[in-house]
C-alpha cells in the first residue's frame, strides 16, 4: 500500500468543495488538501463554529476521502512582503483592509496564527503555505547589495515568524514552508539561512515541491537528502525547462502558458522531474504523508490531467523492499 494520494485544491477554488470532492474521488484520489480561499476551508468559520468543521468532516466522509494538510499560501505570503497593489487580489478583504502596508503585514501574522488554531481544531497536523520575503525584491544584486541588507530580511523573517509559530507549538501543529521563488527560501542556499534564521525550530519545516527547484536547476534528491528532517508534506508538481536560444529562464514577464517563457509548469509525468528517483528518496527519509498533487498545466484539460496526475502517483509510489534482493544466496 503506498502513501495517500491528495488532490491540492488550491487550482480549483472557482468549484464548490462538494463538487470538487466528487470529481476528486472519481479521479482516484484518496483524500484532498484543502485551500484556506474559495468555500473550500475558511478560517474565520472554522473558529468560530464547531458545526462548519463538523460539516467539512462529514462533506469529505461521504466522498470517502481524508484530510491530512490544509493551505494558507495566499495569506502567508503577505507576512514579509513588500506589500503593493497585487496583494489586494489574493488577500481576503480583512487582511487587506485599508491596504497600509505594515497594517496588511500584520493582519496577515494574526491570520496565520488563527490558521493553526483553526487546522488544529480540524484535526490536521499541517498547515503549508508561503512566507512571503523583503529580500525577495534583490534577488538580482544590482546595484550591488550590501550583504548586511540581506541579512536584515532574514531577521525580519524570524521576527515575525517566530510568534506565528509560536501559535503552532502551543497547538501542535507544524508549518511547511513551499520553498519556491518569492519566498524567504528558494533554494538549498537560502532554505539553510532560513532555517537558521529561526533556531531550526521544530515548528517549521518544508512543503516539498519539486516543481520550483527545476528550473532553477536544483537537484530534488540533493534537497530531499539534504533537509531529510524537515519534509513535513509534499507537493507532487511539476515543470519543464525551454531553453532554445531565444527563451529566458527568468521568464520574460510573461504569463505562465505563454510559449515563448523559458520554462513552464506541466502536469506530473510531463516535465523533467524524475519521479522514481524522489519517491525513492522520500522513502529513504522515512517520509510516510501524502503525496498532494498540485495541478498545473496551462495546455491541458485539468480533469483530464488530475485524473492522470493521480494515475501516476499511484503507479511509481511503490513500497519499500522487507528483505533484501541477494538474501537467499547468503549463507
Amino acid at each position: 500500500m503506498g502513501r495517500p494520494v491528495t488532490l491540492f485544491t488550491g487550482q480549483w477554488a472557482d468549484l464548490p468543495l462538494e463538487v470538487l470532492a466528487a470529481k476528486a474521488k472519481s479521479f482516484g484520489y484518496d483524500g484532498l488538501e484543502l485551500a484556506c480561499w474559495g468555500d473550500h476551508f475558511e478560517v474565520t468559520k472554522a473558529l468560530e463554529s464547531d458545526a462548519y468543521l463538523r460539516e467539512k468532516r462529514a462533506l469529505l466522509e461521504r466522498h470517502g476521502l481524508q484530510c491530512f494538510a490544509i493551505s494558507n499560501h495566499l495569506v502567508g505570503q503577505a507576512v514579509c512582503d513588500v506589500i503593493d497593489g497585487r496583494h489586494k487580489g489574493i488577500l481576503p478583504p480583512h487582511v487587506w483592509g485599508d491596504g497600509d502596508p505594515e497594517g496588511v503585514r500584520q493582519r496577515a501574522a494574526a491570520e496565520m496564527q488563527h490558521t493553526a488554531r483553526a487546522a488544529a481544531a480540524f484535526g490536521v497536523p499541517v498547515v503549508n503555505g508561503f512566507t512571503g520575503s523583503a529580500i525577495w525584491p534583490l534577488i538580482y544584486s544590482f546595484p550591488p547589495n550590501d550583504p548586511a541588507t540581506i541579512e536584515a530580511g532574514y531577521a525580519d523573517f524570524a521576527a515575525r515568524w517566530n510568534p506565528i509559530l509560536d501559535v503552532f507549538d502551543e497547538v501542535g501543529v507544524r508549518f511547511a514552508l513551499e520553498v519556491h521563488p518569492t519566498e524567504i527560501a528558494y533554494d538549498i542556499v537560502t532554505t539553510e539561512k532560513a532555517l537558521a534564521a529561526i533556531g531550526r525550530r521544530p515548528a517549521f519545516g518544508i512543503n516539498f515541491d519539486p516543481s520550483h527547484l527545476i528550473h532553477q536547476f536544483v537537484d530534488p534528491v540533493a534537497f530531499i537528502q539534504t533537509f531529510a528532517d524537515r519534509i513535513y508534506h509534499v507537493h507532487v508538481k511539476d515543470s519543464r525547462v525551454t531553453l532554445d536560444g531565444r527563451t529566458s529562464i527568468l521568464g520574460s514577464h510573461l504569463n505562465f502558458g505563454d510559449a515563448r517563457r523559458g520554462w513552464d509548469f506541466v502536469s506530473p509525468g510531463h516535465g523533467d522531474a524524475k519521479w522514481d528517483p524522489i519517491f525513492r528518496a522520500l522513502t529513504r527519509i522515512g517520509y510516510q504523508g501524502p503525496l498532494s498533487v498540485e495541478w498545473e498545466d496551462s495546455g491541458m484539460d485539468r480533469e483530464f490531467g488530475a485524473a492522470e496526475a493521480c494515475a501516476l502517483v499511484k503507479r511509481n509510489d511503490f513500497p519499500p523492499s522487507a528483505v533484501a534482493f541477494d538474501a537467499a544466496f547468503q549463507k
